[in-house]
């Protein structure tokens, strides 16, 4: 049996390796080309055609952070008669709506226990601003959460990658408050990485890249094939990028967008929200995986759809039934004559003793890498940015445990609460 233990682990092992081996080669990119782009002078910004656009924001019970947000919308250095603020309230039970109206923007309320979750909302006030307001022809959607704030630059930016002809774009997602715990910071290296050694080296190589949440562009052309946003999921966010990959809509990155996001504090509410985001990743690859499959076999888009494939399998899956058969088989051990067990109980442990501390230090050095990388851009104290480093593989680690609750779990959408303000920790 331990054989056979033995050769499950080996090509468990070179599984994983050959599935991933393409983000060693993004990752070794984006490093070469940031490091010649930084000594190289700032590039200049073109002067690109000015678009009309709609900044859309989900918002329930924001009351605290809402206004923030488009007082850095309004401040933008981009004309203001070219873009429109709406804000959607959903289900709140404070002052969201009045604080909105009172920033400036136009608000609608919706009031729905039913259909619940930001894609639903989404989907709403796209419809109410075409069926309101039609005389508003916006050349594309700039989609926000409430706890967010953007760079004064970030609409310009943009509008010079919407010129080049991308229907969907992702911004740079930074974090308001990095230092704020180890939570908060986990989560930021976790974003800055996506940025810098996933969406930054597949805009280069001309790939697709993927939408993470907030932050990002869509055209009206794509709304208006969509007929709204018909993503309901519970990461309608994973969900329309794996769309947008079946059908060969490449999303586009722009690194000079940055967006301000408040990450979660606490572990409790990490756990809430990342269980949220697992059991998403398995609706989103029920759905799609096998369209994406497809897509890596035939078609122009196939390295997009492969690399999306990766997004929600099967590193996660590989991982969990890895652990849960040399666990079974530590449970176990003391089935077999004592020869055997004894061989069984050591494999066991030490292919799971491997695996942790492997991953540790691979997960230490990328955060390690990622930190430096974006040394320039964190808004936190030098010591902050790297105090919770040796936490961050601990973070991914506990992607396990939530991973297998998601699998049993019946999990809803909850909204989490913001109330940081501010742009640096």
């Amino acid at each position: 049996m331990f054989k056979l233990l033995d050769q499950f682990n080996s090509a468990i092992t070179i599984l994983l390796i050959a599935a991933y081996l393409y983000q060693v080669f993004y990752t070794l990119y984006a490093t070469v080309l940031r490091l010649r782009e930084k000594r190289a002078a700032r590039r200049s910004r073109q002067d690109a055609p000015l678009h009309r656009f709609a900044a859309l924001i989900c918002a329930r019970n924001e009351e605290n952070v809402i206004a923030e947000l488009i007082a850095s919308l309004k401040a933008q250095d981009y004309p203001s008669d070219l873009m429109d603020i709406y804000v959607i309230a959903d289900n709140c039970t404070d002052g969201t709506a009045a604080a909105a109206r009172a920033a400036g923007a136009t608000v609608y309320e919706r009031f729905d226990t039913e259909a619940v979750g930001k894609g639903y909302a989404l989907d709403e006030l796209f419809k109410t601003i075409a069926a309101e307001r039609p005389e508003k022809r916006y050349d594309a959607y700039l989609v926000f959460d409430a706890d967010n704030i953007v760079d004064a630059q970030f609409v310009r930016a943009m509008n010079e990658t919407f010129s080049k002809g991308y229907d969907v774009i992702t911004s740079y997602r930074n974090s308001k408050n990095f230092g704020a715990s180890w939570v908060s910071a986990c989560y930021s290296i976790w974003f800055l990485r996506e940025a810098r050694f996933l969406n930054y080296p597949r805009m280069n190589l001309h790939t697709s890249c993927a939408i993470s949440g907030t932050g990002f562009l869509v055209s009206s052309r794509v709304i208006e094939e969509n007929g709204g946003w018909p993503y309901f999921l519970l990461t309608e966010d994973i969900e329309f990028s794996m769309s947008c990959a079946t059908r060969g809509i490449t999303i586009g990155y722009c690194d000079d967008a940055i967006l301000y996001d408040e990450q979660p504090v606490s572990f409790g509410q990490s756990w809430r929200q990342r269980l949220r985001w697992s059991k998403g990743f398995y609706q989103v690859n029920a759905r799609y995986a096998l369209s994406l499959l497809r897509g890596c076999v035939k078609g122009p888009h196939r390295l997009s759809c492969y690399d999306m494939l990766m997004t929600i399998a099967p590193c996660m899956i590989l991982t969990v039934i890895a652990l849960a058969v040399n666990l079974f088989c530590l449970l176990t051990f003391r089935l077999h004559p004592r020869y055997i067990a004894l061989r069984i109980l050591r494999e066991a442990l030490h292919y799971i003793g491997t695996a942790l501390l492997n991953t540790y230090l691979v997960m230490f050095l990328y955060g390690l890498l990622t930190i430096l990388m974006e040394w320039r851009r964190i808004p936190a104290k030098p010591l902050k940015r790297l105090q919770y480093l040796p936490l961050f593989p601990i973070f991914i680690f506990s992607y396990i445990p939530i991973s297998l609750a998601a699998l049993f779990m019946r999990v809803e959408w909850k909204p989490i609460r913001h109330t940081s303000v501010g742009s640096a920790s």
